[in-house]
Parts: C-alpha cells; sequence; structure tokens
C-alpha cells in the first residue's frame, strides 16, 4: 500500500488514503504514514488534524483511530436499549458455558442482564453476582441459589461495589467468570467508567478459575476511566460478527480465544 518514488499524492489523495488505512488497519501511526506517503510527519500531522476536525477519525499518542476511545458512564436502562441483538446472541451462547453443578460470578452490566434471561439449569447452579437485576433475574430460577454481595449499591449500574463485596469474594472459588466491560483495547486490556467497579471486577478475577468476558463489538477500541485487567488475566471472549477482522487477529496474538455470533 506504500507510494512509490514517483507518485505524489495531493491532500485530498492522502486523506482518503489515511481513511482507507485505518479502515484496513483499525489505527495507524504517524511516522508510518508518513513512510508509506512519503511526505514528513508535520504534514501528516495536519492531515491528521484535519480529518479530525472533520469527525472522520481521533488522534491519539502518535496515531490515528476511526473513532473516540474514551466513554463515559451512563444508566443501565440507557445502554440496555443498545445492541440489543448483539447482546442477546451473546448471552445465549455464554449460558451453553454453563455446566452441571457450577459456581459461576457474574459482574455488572446489560450484557449480564441478557445473559441471565438465558439462565435455565437443569442441575443446580451457584451464582455469586454484584448485579441487584441479574439477582432478581435468578431468583426466579428454582434451580439457582445466589448469593448478592453486599456493600455500596452504584446507581448508574444498579449493582454493588467496594470494601464489604471484595471481602465477600474473597471467600469464594468459582469456576467461571462472567464479566461485562466499557471497553476492550488489544494493548490497553479491560476498562470500565468506575474505579470502584474496576476494584470489585478484580476481586472476581482472583475468584475464578477462568474469566468469560461477554462483550458486543462496540466495545473494541474503547477506554473507560479504570483498567481493570491486561489480557493476559482473560481466557476467552464472546463476541458478535460486527468485531473487525483485524481485532480478531490482535487477539489471536495474545493468545485470547474469541467466540463470534453470527448477528
Amino acid at each position: 500500500m506504500a507510494m512509490t518514488d514517483s507518485q505524489t499524492l495531493n491532500q485530498g489523495e492522502r486523506h482518503q488514503y489515511i481513511l482507507n488505512a485505518l479502515h484496513e488497519r483499525g489505527s495507524v501511526a504517524v511516522a508510518e504514514l508518513a513512510g508509506e506517503l512519503k511526505v514528513s510527519e508535520v504534514t501528516i500531522r495536519k492531515d491528521l488534524s484535519m480529518l479530525e476536525q472533520q469527525k472522520k477519525l481521533y488522534r491519539a499518542h502518535g496515531s490515528a483511530i476511526l473513532i473516540s476511545p474514551y466513554i463515559s458512564d451512563r444508566h443501565v436502562s440507557e445502554k440496555e436499549k443498545q445492541s440489543v441483538p448483539e447482546k442477546r446472541a451473546i448471552g445465549v451462547e455464554a449460558a451453553r458455558l454453563i455446566a452441571p453443578n457450577d459456581s459461576i460470578v457474574i459482574a455488572s452490566g446489560t450484557t449480564m442482564l441478557y445473559f441471565a434471561r438465558e439462565i435455565h439449569p437443569a442441575e443446580p447452579l451457584t451464582v455469586i453476582t454484584s448485579s441487584v437485576q441479574v439477582t432478581s433475574i435468578l431468583s426466579q430460577e428454582s434451580r439457582v441459589e445466589v448469593y448478592q454481595l453486599g456493600g455500596f449499591v452504584r446507581r448508574s449500574s444498579v449493582s454493588v461495589a467496594g470494601n464489604y463485596a471484595e471481602e465477600m469474594l474473597r471467600s469464594f472459588h468459582c469456576s467461571k467468570l462472567f464479566i461485562g466491560v466499557d471497553g476492550i483495547d488489544p494493548g490497553f486490556g479491560l476498562t470500565t467508567t468506575n474505579v470502584m467497579e474496576a476494584s470489585v471486577n478484580r476481586a472476581m478475577i482472583d475468584a475464578a478459575q477462568k474469566v468469560v468476558v461477554l462483550a458486543d463489538s462496540s466495545k473494541f477500541g474503547r477506554r473507560g476511566f479504570s483498567r481493570i485487567c491486561g489480557l493476559d488475566a482473560v481466557d476467552e471472549i464472546i463476541t458478535d460478527s460486527g468485531i473487525a477482522q483485524h481485532t480478531l487477529q490482535q487477539l489471536a496474538d495474545r493468545g485470547v480465544t474469541v467466540r463470534v455470533v453470527e448477528i
């Protein structure tokens, strides 16, 4: 895709080249573009600034990506209405991972609600959860024994966080953790928008043998305020077919198993 010595692109052609490269690769570095287009890094930075002003990309640390990676905290009732087919399909796939007489941890998040609605075990199941809404859903299932973590209730997520919840988790050891996140950056890891939630999520990871992330494709390349962990702590990710191929390759390169559900 690099230019030859005889090729010189005007500004409009450079901009289109940059956008095409972004769609193919997910992110592009200033130095990389300068080399390919045979112009200075100053020229590339000016190009990226113009494209950012046009809201066609987002600049970050000597590179560019297609969308802003930063997300803000929103109420669960708002988030539950987004990416509904994707979350429902992910929930169905996640429920297949539950084994007879299993013991699992379910974190907070709207994808966890769709997951919980798919849990109808034929054998006894033990669930530990920080989500008040997950408790409400699963308490209707006769074969499910639910342990609700205690502590401070976050209004935006209707879930529990804080020292009491983390202390309770130290008393448990479960086979699997099913966790939802606000953002997954292959280089930075899993993130959420709240510091207390990130802390209780880390305690959940310590309490589980296997970590399964449920995340629709819109979560990739995004970052919340608080880092939960790196991808080295993740065993498996369940996502939908909207995930980009270059992201799948990045995850595979880091040894993460990815289940992709078709939408």
